[in-house]
């Protein structure tokens, strides 16, 4: 006998807001088997607002009402059981945050949470990667953002280290990105992979899911540095107009997936990384997995 779950993850990026519904299935006996069942993607760029501006506009607010509203009503189709709803980087530097938070309650009845740099790390550490990580390597798990970037290290299929940095696909289109918050990003992974030996990277976020499709590798294998080297200086080498036409990239991807693949390959030439994988997943995905956590604790007998 089965017992099928649903839940949803409400993610409230610096360059879109996401909706993700998983459907859990569990099997007596067996490990519960995760199969997203939906994901909506609204190109809502926060970031563009509260890098430059310093807060979040009210057109971007009033977008945000209406993207929530529309997600309530598709989370009450699918007759969610759980949900969560995040919001990282750029709501939680604008300097109305908290009062935009207080007014999306209000008017979608949804609670948001503002997690900090540290707690987005630990979310996206509970995705499932039994699948690619093997315990006798050493990964760096890179998950690009808008707004910030989380760095995460594991090996022996454990995680050794993570950091989130102000590095964001949105913040650096914005070039609002000090110098020193490369060298603090790039002091942090030398440091903590130098003793590591040979690395892989994992990457994960819209950008590097997109060069992974368009490469027309099978899934589970991986890019090389000297690919995504190759297309970034195919990206670079296009307008913008020509990356929509020519990539098929939509709008809010054709300017930001320049800075996120720089991001990638700092990370790869600061680690010694020759190879990236991607296995499409990230911090919606991480969610779902600690809300069924939470479930299954609560449900367990002391």
């Amino acid at each position: 006998m089965i017992v099928q779950r649903k839940y949803a993850a409400i993610d409230i990026g610096s360059n879109a807001i996401r909706l993700l519904i998983s459907t859990i299935t569990e099997q007596q006996g067996k490990a519960p088997i995760f199969k997203k069942t939906s994901l909506v993607r609204v190109p809502i760029r926060l970031g563009a607002d509260v890098f430059i501006e310093g807060q979040i506009s009210e057109e971007n607010i009033l977008r945000m009402v209406d993207a929530l509203n529309a997600f309530r009503l598709l989370m009450r189709v699918h007759k969610i059981e759980r949900f969560r709803a995040c919001a990282t980087s750029a709501m939680r530097e604008a300097a109305n945050g908290q009062e935009v938070v207080q007014r999306l309650e209000r008017e979608t009845d949804l609670v948001v949470d503002i997690i900090d740099g540290r707690d987005e790390a630990a979310i996206i550490a509970a995705t499932d990667l039994h699948n690619l990580i093997k315990t006798e390597k050493t990964y760096l798990y890179v998950d690009v953002g808008g707004g910030s970037t989380e760095f995460t290290l594991y090996s022996n299929a454990r995680t050794v280290a993570s950091k989130s940095f102000k590095l964001g696909s949105v913040r650096l289109l914005n070039e609002s990105v000090p110098e020193m918050e490369w060298d603090r990003a790039r002091q942090w992974v030398e440091d903590s992979t130098r003793k590591m030996g040979k690395i892989d990277l994992i990457g994960s976020g819209g950008n590097i899911n997109n060069i992974f499709k368009s490469s027309g590798k099978a899934n589970g294998k991986p890019l090389s540095y000297l690919y995504l080297s190759t297309y970034f200086d195919l990206l670079q080498s296009l307008s913008f107009e020509e990356r929509i036409t020519e990539l098929n990239l939509n709008a809010d991807r054709a300017d930001v997936i320049i800075p996120a693949t720089r991001i990638f390959l700092s990370a790869m030439k600061w680690s010694g990384a020759r190879r990236i994988f991607v296995p499409k997943i990230g911090l919606s995905d991480g969610i779902i997995r600690s809300l069924y956590q939470e479930y299954v604790e609560a449900a367990t007998p002391n």
